[in-house]
């Protein structure tokens, strides 16, 4: 099984320094959308639903942080998968020649639909879901992994806030908000490694009926019989290495704007 080194070493060597940042584009324009549906989604759902359980079923209180995760995670997935698509079709393809400019998220995405776009609507139909292919994987690893690392998240933060008094200042919830997003980002990222290697493998697949054919079961099996439990953990290195700080940075960032947007209105 290849390191992160050896992964960013190969890549640097074979298509130099502007391989590293590939997809950089297609995962700034995720990131937008994604983490303004999903952080804020989160926060209403769960004080919605702790207000709802506090007075009806207060043992099912502890578990709100990974409904609300997961209902919010679902809907941000749902919404922006295409531009998802389109990123790891752009990290992954190497077809590319060598200081060839890359095809850009809109190109991208045009590519996944045109090979069964044709004159009658049916076919177009099958095209545009295509945009859509692997979504099922996509959520199958994307709402377990926002379940596990709420669940982690929400009283890791609170049980260090607790300790910092009862008027935590902006440095403390940075800090809180950054230690349990990384350890539970790269939790979660562990556990849920195989359905990404799941997601990623129906993602780039170049045959359109297969596409639409592919389930997160067959993939999972295939995926087994080509490569046993090794196959089925391939990358989970870079994986926990991105998921850990990914986490950390936008929990811990979203939390202080938030907490200084709110005194700034009472101020």
């Amino acid at each position: 099984m290849c390191s992160t080194k050896s992964y960013v070493r190969n890549d640097f060597m074979q298509e130099g320094f502007s391989r590293l940042w590939r997809g950089t584009n297609a995962s700034l324009a995720l990131a937008i959308p994604t983490v303004g549906i999903y952080m804020p989604c989160y926060d209403y759902f769960r004080n919605l639903l702790e207000d709802f359980t506090t007075g009806k079923a207060p043992r099912v209180t502890p578990y709100v942080p990974l409904v609300a995760g997961t209902i919010a995670r679902s809907l941000a997935c749902i919404s922006c998968y295409p531009i998802e698509l389109a990123r790891t079709r752009m990290q992954a393809f190497k077809e590319t020649q060598r200081d060839v400019k890359l095809p850009g998220v809109w190109k991208t995405l045009v590519e996944v639909v045109n090979p069964v776009k044709g004159p009658n609507n049916l076919q177009n139909l099958q095209g545009y879901r295509l945009l859509w292919t692997g979504l099922g994987a996509q959520l199958a690893r994307d709402v377990p992994f926002s379940a596990i690392c709420w669940s982690i998240l929400e009283p890791s933060r609170r049980k260090i806030l607790s300790f910092m008094g009862e008027e935590p200042k902006a440095t403390s919830i940075l800090g809180a908000n950054f230690a349990g997003g990384f350890v539970a980002g790269a939790v979660a990222a562990a556990a849920t490694c195989p359905l990404d290697v799941a997601k990623t493998r129906r993602q780039i697949e170049k045959d359109p009926d297969r596409a639409l054919r592919m389930t997160t079961r067959q993939t999972l099996r295939e995926i087994w019989r080509d490569g046993g439990i090794r196959g089925l953990f391939t990358g989970i290195g870079p994986r926990v290495g991105r998921a850990g700080p990914s986490v950390a940075i936008v929990v811990s960032f979203y939390e202080v704007v938030k907490y200084s947007l709110h005194h700034l209105h009472h101020s």
